[in-house]
């Protein structure tokens, strides 16, 4: 029987490689044998993750990209198929939060960075990669969403509604693509020790009172949720699409 997971042969990039959930997604999917391009903004931190893809006997490819300006992303999608001849797997996890505080102060600024960074850069991503998987009848997009898309918080209410955003676009691209064998799916992380979620775990009360309502008793490592990436990237999801996977730890289904 075929190994559902495995890559072999599969070209996946992977935005906000370099560090975090990122890295851990595309250095799992070299190890499942995909190919993978490694990007985010700042090129020696690709380079290194590449090199450490490399020296496990990987396949990686460097392509620094700013999600937040359309040319790069362009160039990212385009050299990509430029290197690897094609795109099997789009990963968008690269994501900003600018801003940590109650939701009415937030600036136009700041709001409009969240919004085209977290939102616009997927679409941007997405309507430069589907089609090419479209005219080879499969392919998998992943956007890396959030449990914030699915609660209220007082200190990072722009990024949750920029995630719940992610959820919509993923249902909509699933309906629109899936004809053509193209899935879309999501998955929302709760608290993950990454730099990216520094301020709110670093937070030794905010910390205690999280751990002390998830069922686990602690949150989470970016490896548990590089699995999940996995699977969506894999055969072992081709009857999936227009869904997320939620994984915190059971903390969005603790009644206390």
């Amino acid at each position: 029987m075929k190994n559902m997971f495995d890559l072999t042969g599969q070209v996946a990039v992977v935005t906000g490689s370099s560090r975090g959930i990122g890295k851990s997604s595309a250095e799992l999917l070299a190890k499942l044998g995909a190919k993978v391009v490694i990007s985010s903004r700042k090129q020696e931190a690709c380079e290194a993750v590449a090199a450490g893809i490399r020296g496990d006997g990987g396949d990686a490819h460097v392509i620094p990209c700013n999600i937040a300006r359309r040319g790069e992303v362009e160039a990212l999608i385009n050299g990509t198929t430029k290197h690897y001849g094609k795109i099997d797997i789009l990963v968008c996890n690269a994501a900003v939060n600018p801003y940590y505080g109650p939701l009415l102060d937030i600036s136009d600024e700041a709001f409009d960075k969240i919004m085209n960074s977290n939102v616009k850069s997927n679409i941007w991503l997405s309507s430069l990669a589907i089609p090419q998987m479209a005219e080879r009848g499969k392919g998998s997009v992943i956007i890396i969403s959030s449990i914030g898309g699915l609660r209220g918080s007082t200190v990072i209410g722009a990024y949750g509604i920029s995630k719940a955003a992610d959820f919509a676009l993923c249902r909509s691209l699933a309906g629109e693509w899936g004809p053509k064998g193209v899935r879309v799916n999501c998955v929302a992380p709760g608290l993950v020790k990454t730099d990216f979620a520094r301020a709110l775990w670093e937070d030794e009360e905010r910390l205690k009172r999280r751990c002390a309502t998830t069922p686990l008793r602690r949150i989470g490592e970016p490896d548990e949720i590089a699995g999940a990436v996995a699977y969506l990237a894999s055969d072992a999801s081709t009857f999936m699409t227009g869904q997320t996977i939620v994984v915190d730890g059971g903390v969005t289904t603790a009644s206390v």
